[in-house]
């Protein structure tokens, strides 16, 4: 199976991504490409250290949002994936790209859907929120990739323990060593091995 996966900043889920699949424990996985929307991100070198072609498609290089979205298209179509993996991707997906792969986009996101998740809860602020709201547990979802926000079908979550002193960033930190890093490439190595499928919106896996 070939993937494309897409990143915005330091590269960390895709870093755990390339190791899993270096050590075997995700199987027939070829990472085709690193697509980058920032060519600052390190996850650009990440991807060139590991003799990975990594391409950068940035929004400013573009006139407008229709043209950057037709060029990340035709990016992620010329390179042939089976599965495309956002990968703290923090670029609204385009819908023509949602329908043509439609239950092959998958996306991380760092907490149980669905609490905090949806419109403004990225990065820092999912974190800030469960905090706030004083939650014992929090985690981490990989779900595929549909019209909403975090709205796809669930893949896989694991929870992971809010502790008394935990800042946003402490948390953010735990969530990604003991869920984020772990369920990503278990669930690429899920549908690598033809064990996902998806009816009436809810995901099936084999044993």
């Amino acid at each position: 199976m070939r993937i494309a996966v897409c990143v915005s900043g330091g590269g960390t889920n895709l870093q755990a991504i390339i190791d899993a699949i270096e050590a075997g424990t995700v199987t027939n996985t070829e990472i085709a490409v690193v697509i980058a929307n920032n060519p600052g991100a390190y996850a650009l070198e990440r991807a060139k250290n590991h003799g990975i072609e990594a391409v950068c498609v940035s929004p400013k290089s573009f006139e407008s949002r229709d043209a950057f979205n037709r060029a990340l298209l035709e990016t992620v179509d010329s390179y042939h994936v089976d599965l495309i993996v956002l990968a703290g991707f923090l670029v609204v997906i385009p819908e023509e790209m949602i329908r043509r792969y439609r239950n092959r986009i998958i996306n991380i996101h760092p907490s149980l859907i669905p609490s905090f998740c949806g419109t403004g809860f990225y990065g820092l602020k999912v974190h800030e929120g469960a905090l706030a709201r004083g939650v014992k547990v929090t985690g981490a979802t990989c779900h595929f990739v549909d019209e909403g926000t975090d709205t796809g079908p669930i893949i896989l979550q694991k929870a992971v323990e809010v502790l008394e002193n935990d800042t946003p960033e402490v948390l953010q930190r735990r969530v990604m060593e003991q869920a984020e890093w772990i369920i990503m490439p278990k669930a690429i190595d899920l549908i690598a091995n033809g064990k996902v499928s998806v009816s009436d919106g809810k995901v099936h896996i084999e044993n």
